[in-house]
């Protein structure tokens, strides 16, 4: 039996290649995907979803527009790593798409919740300020709901201020209210994991050449892989968000630990930072499955062998 999955996002170009994975594969019954700020601002995330699905032969996956903005306190606006319109200027060559939902992203997401007989996975990987108004407005749906996989945070270097991932960074109060405040379960997908995952050159080159899909996903990396290059040293990029929903798809590919999480909501350097326990005795105090270990070259190439079947 498959497990229902809805994908919370803001594609971006690690997020084409989540939501390709996710249509990729049977585990899984793709009901949903909301869209929210982050990698460019929401109109474009939510055109690209579509596109994206689209593309993936999956249109008939509604599409909600949410988050235009965080809970509490707007950060700078910063140039994307992923281009002007979220895929390195190539959202073009997306096929035309339809509307997305008439509904915002909490409602869909409560009616999708409230509808499934079956529980539901969400994977959340962008910043999380739908995922915390869906918590807290429609708290008898936290049942509903099997586990969260979340893309985000960092427990040693952060890639947004020295301490801060992205994502996390982007809403501290929604990333507090989901990882410390709420008790749904949840695995965590730090960035220091998923930067192990990065992909080659070749990589990328094999999955374009393995079908029509394969080769628009890759012509959408150029800026991408730009920005990779220099913090990697050599071509590639990391794909952060198809880690999180590739443990979404196989629930145990990746190890985790359950370790106590808080997450700085001041004002400071450290704003949207994570603070992970990772004393001895802080083990199993916790109750967020923070990922910590793959087997990384069997990663890549089940990712690889996924997508280059779409």
């Amino acid at each position: 039996m498959t497990t229902p999955l809805i994908i919370d996002t803001d594609p971006g170009v690690d997020d084409a290649f989540a939501l390709a994975l996710a249509a990729a594969s049977p585990e899984v019954d793709l009901v949903g995907v909301t869209t929210t700020f982050g990698n460019v601002g929401l109109e474009r995330t939510t055109r690209n979803a579509l596109g994206l699905l689209a593309l993936l032969g999956r249109a008939d996956v509604p599409v909600a527009a949410g988050a235009d903005r965080p809970l509490v306190h707007a950060q700078p606006s910063l140039s994307s790593a992923h281009g002007s319109d979220g895929l390195s200027g190539f959202a073009g060559a997306l096929p035309p798409a339809g509307a997305p939902d008439p509904r915002d992203a909490v409602a869909l997401l409560a009616d999708l919740l409230g509808a499934s007989d079956r529980p539901v996975v969400i994977a959340a990987v962008g910043p999380l300020t739908n995922v915390a108004l869906l918590l807290a407005a429609h708290p008898s749906l936290k049942p509903k709901i099997e586990r969260l996989v979340v893309m985000g945070g960092a427990i040693g270097a952060g890639n947004i201020s020295p301490r801060a991932e992205f994502n996390a960074w982007c809403d501290p109060e929604a990333a507090r209210r989901v990882l410390v405040v709420e008790d749904v379960p949840t695995t965590l997908v730090p960035m220091d994991l998923t930067m192990r995952c990065s992909v080659d050159g070749p990589w990328l080159d094999a999955v374009g050449a393995a079908s029509e899909v394969g080769r628009v996903l890759v012509g959408m990396t150029a800026d991408y892989r730009r920005a990779y290059r220099g913090l990697l040293g050599w071509d590639g990029m990391a794909l952060h968000d198809a880690v999180a929903v590739a443990e979404a798809v196989r629930p145990g590919l990746l190890t985790t630990r359950r370790l106590p999480v808080e997450v700085d909501c001041g004002y400071g350097p450290g704003r949207g930072s994570l603070l992970v326990d990772e004393r001895l005795e802080a083990r199993d105090a916790g109750r967020v499955d923070v990922a910590v270990d793959v087997d990384v070259a069997g990663l890549r190439g089940w990712l690889s062998e996924r997508l280059g079947g779409l």
